[in-house]
């Protein structure tokens, strides 16, 4: 007989993928991206107290990404201010107290943790399991600096979340997707920049043909261990990482 919770998992599965070619489901999903990213909807929440910039439905993933993958080491590019590393120091948290690993850290990096930030999180309860590193993601330097911390660590996850250039995010797939194990993830945050119309992103120097989403389908051409978890992306609806949740699968 089949564990009542794995069969829940097995017809979600099934459920989910149905999603993926229901027509008006997706058609209202686009429409609704458009109109959140005009109300910058991911501005407005909270995570332990510090402001996280994440569509919600992203953490929800996250943390069941975190519990099947039970990473000692999760590894985040772009820090901003400080919501997103920690949520994931508390989850790992959730993990050691339920005995399910027996540690777990995380290493931000961003190339400009402002004072106030910084201060917030290094005051932060969860500080104890965080570690911040400052320069740019994709710096030699900084490249050997977060190998040689995760030289140890059995098993890593990696989220991208920075300078949301192509060129940027492909250099970072390059360097921290190899430190991901079979059956982990590397999740590249933004992707959905590509789905939006043009124009939409004009203040920046990235946009339509040039976003992380564009770097995932350029790395995958080169790279074939990975392959996007559609399923996670379609029980979502709404993310702000469509092909950003990559798997290891060798």
């Amino acid at each position: 007989m089949q564990n009542p919770i794995e069969q829940f998992r097995s017809e979600s599965v099934e459920q989910v993928k149905a999603y993926q070619h229901n027509k008006s489901l997706q058609n209202a999903y686009n429409k609704f991206l458009v109109e959140l990213n005009k109300a910058k909807y991911a501005y407005n929440f909270f995570w332990l107290g510090v402001p996280v910039i994440q569509v919600p439905q992203d953490m929800q993933a996250m943390q069941e990404i975190i519990w099947e993958v039970k990473p000692d080491l999760i590894i985040e590019t772009g820090i901003a201010w400080g919501g997103s590393i920690i949520f994931s120091a508390s989850i790992l948290a959730l993990l050691k107290a339920c005995g399910e690993i027996e540690d777990g850290h995380v290493l931000g990096i961003d190339i400009d943790i402002r004072p106030h930030n910084k201060k917030a999180i290094l005051s932060h309860p969860m500080s104890k399991m965080i570690t911040m590193l400052e320069g740019s993601s994709i710096d030699e330097k900084v490249i050997a600096k977060v190998k040689e911390f995760a030289r140890d660590k059995k098993r890593i996850l990696v989220c991208l979340d920075s300078n949301h250039t192509q060129a940027h995010v492909l250099a970072e797939l390059r360097a921290y997707a190899p430190l991901v194990g079979v059956g982990s993830y590397c999740l590249v945050g933004d992707t959905g920049l590509e789905d939006l119309p043009d124009g939409s992103t004009s203040d920046r120097p990235w946009g339509k043909g040039n976003n992380p989403k564009t770097a995932v389908w350029e790395f995958l051409k080169e790279n074939n261990d990975f392959q996007i978890d559609k399923i996670i992306e379609s029980k979502l609806i709404l993310t702000g990482s469509p092909d950003g949740y990559l798997k290891r699968l060798k």
